[in-house]
Parts: C-alpha cells; sequence; structure tokens
C-alpha cells in the first residue's frame, strides 16, 4: 500500500511539472497583456506587471483602420460556415465509404487517403491561379471552398467512426422503409455527436488561426481577419507586443468556447475513431 501510495504521489507530481510547463506559456502571454511594451523589455524581467494595463485591450480593439470586432465578424464569415458544411458533407462521405457498396469505393478511400500526404505548399500556387481565373482574388470564396466540401482527414474519421455503429440499426431502419439518407439523418447523425464535436473544434481552429491562405487572397483592409489584424501590430520599425498579447487572448475566446462547449465529447470522439475497418 505503501508503495503504491509512493507511485502515485510522483506521479502527480510529474504531471503538475509538466502542466505547468504546459500553462506556462498561456499564462505568461496572459499577464504581459497587462504590461507596458517598456515593461515587456525591462530586465531583469518581472512576471507581474508593476502598472496593469487593461487599456491594452480597448486599444488593442480599436487600433488600425477597421475594429478588431469587425475582423472578428470577417473571421467568423469564414470559418463559420467552413465548419458546418464540412460537418455536413464530411458525414455524407464518411456514411457512403463506410456504409454503401458500389465499384470502386475502397480505390477511391485510398485516394483520399492518400491526397493527405501531399504538402499544402504544392498545391498553393495552382490553386491561387484557379481562383485568379474565376476572379474570386480578394474576396472570401478562395478561404471557404476548399474546405467547405470536406477533406480528406474529416472524411476519414467519420467514416472510421461510422463504422463502429452496429449494423443493426441500419438494418431496423431499412427494413421499416428508410432510404440512405433518412437513415444518414436520422439515426446516425444524433449518434455521431463526438466526432463531429471533435471535427467542429478542429475545423473551426483551422479556419479561424489561418493566416497564410488570407495573406495570399484578401487585399482590402475591410475584409481583414483577426489573424491579419494581429500581424498589422509588427511594423518595419517596431512591434507592439502588448497589443498582440492583448489581441491574442481576445482573438482566441472563439475557439476557447467552443471547446468548452465541446470537450466531453472530444475524448470520445478521438477514441472511437480507431483503425476499424
Amino acid at each position: 500500500m505503501v508503495e503504491k501510495k509512493s507511485t502515485k504521489i510522483i506521479v502527480y507530481i510529474i504531471l503538475l511539472v509538466i502542466s505547468a510547463l504546459v500553462l506556462l506559456p498561456f499564462i505568461w502571454m496572459v499577464v504581459s497583456a497587462f504590461k507596458s511594451q517598456a515593461e515587456l523589455f525591462a530586465y531583469p524581467p518581472t512576471f507581474l506587471p508593476k502598472v496593469w494595463k487593461p487599456e491594452n485591450f480597448i486599444e488593442a480593439a480599436t487600433t488600425g483602420s477597421i475594429s478588431f470586432f469587425h475582423m472578428f465578424l470577417n473571421s467568423m464569415e469564414i470559418a463559420v460556415p467552413v465548419t458546418v458544411f464540412n460537418l455536413i458533407f464530411s458525414s455524407l462521405a464518411g456514411y457512403a465509404f463506410a456504409r454503401l457498396r458500389f465499384k470502386g469505393r475502397d480505390f477511391i478511400f485510398m485516394l483520399f487517403i492518400a491526397s493527405m500526404m501531399v504538402p499544402a505548399a504544392i498545391v498553393l500556387i495552382p490553386r491561387f491561379l484557379m481562383f485568379t481565373q474565376l476572379r474570386m482574388i480578394n474576396t472570401y470564396w478562395p478561404l471557404i471552398l476548399p474546405g467547405m466540401f470536406g477533406t480528406a482527414l474529416s472524411i476519414f474519421l467519420c467514416r472510421q467512426f461510422f463504422m463502429t455503429l452496429p449494423k443493426e440499426l441500419e438494418e431496423a431502419a431499412t427494413l421499416d422503409g428508410c432510404g440512405h439518407f433518412r437513415i444518414w439523418w436520422q439515426i446516425f447523425m444524433p449518434l455521431s455527436k463526438p466526432i463531429l464535436a471533435t471535427l467542429a473544434v478542429f475545423t473551426f481552429q483551422g479556419s479561424y488561426n489561418d493566416f497564410m491562405n488570407p495573406v495570399i487572397y484578401l487585399n482590402s483592409a475591410n475584409k481583414f481577419t483577426v489573424q491579419l489584424g494581429l500581424a498589422a501590430f509588427r511594423s518595419t520599425f517596431t512591434a507592439r507586443y502588448d497589443l498582440i498579447m492583448a489581441g491574442s487572448i481576445m482573438a482566441m475566446i472563439p475557439v476557447l468556447i467552443l471547446f468548452i462547449l465541446c470537450q466531453k465529447y472530444i475524448t470520445r470522439g478521438i477514441v472511437m475513431t480507431g483503425l476499424k475497418g
């Protein structure tokens, strides 16, 4: 008993140390958001600010050609449709690969898996040329369309999750006269909250925090996203790190809220998307 308690204590101490190391950069960012620019570079450095400056958040939200709230709405205008439609089309494709029998199904699915190995930088120029020909530069369409109809990873995860659901549910629904679309919508989707919540967090975070694509496709300041707004605090000669810290905290609030709402499903969703099938 004594050895077991000692082992538990040692494990808890190790976990606490690891947690502290993981949380330290985040805590430092929060504390730095309340410091002045001069105090951020003071030596020796101070952990807590000598003078708390909550006005950094107001300045970060109002500095620039457009407000932080406007940039936030621009980011949501991109991230929300990408997340919603990605969940719909990925679950549809995942259901088809998991439950429907058609010629070339496994080959097509392997092509989807193989596409995950293609680096994003390879398709960057061809995609830019395509959207240029379509005259979609300086619009949100190049940021929405690529992820709107599902990605290889999200389709793979949906397919793996659907493979874990018992076939008896589908067979019973078929006997009652349900078609595949009704089975997907009324049976599979309500049972798929774990994987849908997991994909919602990953997809929203990836779209909301995207920096490279908005830099490439957006030219007008009134269309800038939150990430471009944070980059605007860095100029050629100076960088307002106090405002960057404050803006970063405000920028992460939507992702943090979504994660808190979905956290009870996320672990279950990841665990249940094993390699069955």
